[in-house]
């Protein structure tokens, strides 16, 4: 099959393909599979296939640079422009196929496993930061309702919270009491999963010479650091 560009619109269960030569004339427009995916794309000669940067697209990028294809990964912005007609699956995957061979294209970086589960690792931390954020204010205004006022700031407020759930003479109700306690420990719970994390990427930064040599720029920590290396990517393009 003489086919040298390939667009493909990603999915979870269904791909759609459009496949050009090396004129630009179709070859093939079809959709596939999960599981046929990986299969007819190795059965083809090597070639350059695109796709929009979402969900599975990196790890569709390693596989199939493991077939030996070169890969252009593109911010949707940047395909949306080579859209013919209304948007449907045929329609992105022939504008992903256009796109991926412009010249000038910018293209995401694929990422390593590794990299994506560093990541993981921030955008779970991120998710358990904002929970806390949430329960200390939920706490602060449940409190205001009982005329109880916490101190201004995550740390303040967390060292008075004991104080004011102990103080038997300041009119607390016990049904309150008991369910800010509660709310108080699940508080404590976010506080030790964070640390656990934050120490993990301390470990994870103080093995990487690239990260030890980010950290030495004024204001760059270990969190920013390893935020840094593992959004990089590999710098290899499909050009290269």
């Amino acid at each position: 099959m003489n086919v040298t560009t390939i667009g493909i619109d990603l999915a979870k269960n269904s791909f759609s393909l459009h496949g050009v030569d090396g004129r630009g004339k179709l070859v093939f427009r079809k959709a596939l599979t999960r599981a046929k995916l990986l299969p007819f794309l190795g059965s083809l000669p090597l070639c350059l296939i695109g796709m929009e940067a979402c969900s599975g697209a990196h790890y569709w990028g390693r596989e199939l640079r493991k077939l030996g294809h070169r890969v252009g990964i593109m911010a949707p912005r940047f395909v949306a422009p080579y859209r013919k007609g209304g948007k449907n699956d045929g329609n992105d995957a022939e504008a992903i196929c256009e796109a991926v061979g412009r010249p000038g294209m910018r293209f995401v970086p694929v990422k390593s496993d590794d990299q994506q589960a560093i990541l993981s690792l921030h955008r779970i931390r991120q998710g358990l930061i904002k929970e806390r954020t949430a329960l200390i204010n939920q706490l602060r205004g449940l409190l205001s309702e009982f005329g109880l006022i916490m101190p201004k700031g995550r740390y303040s407020a967390q060292h008075h919270i004991p104080d004011i759930l102990e103080d038997a003479g300041n009119g607390l109700p016990m049904l309150a009491r008991r369910l800010l306690h509660d709310t108080y420990q699940r508080l404590q719970v976010l506080n030790e999963q964070i640390l656990a994390y934050d120490r993990e990427l301390n470990n994870l930064v103080r093995d990487s010479e690239p990260a030890q040599r980010l950290m030495t720029v004024p204001g760059v920590g270990a969190i920013t650091a390893s935020a840094l290396l593992a959004s990089v990517g590999d710098p290899i393009t499909p050009s290269g």
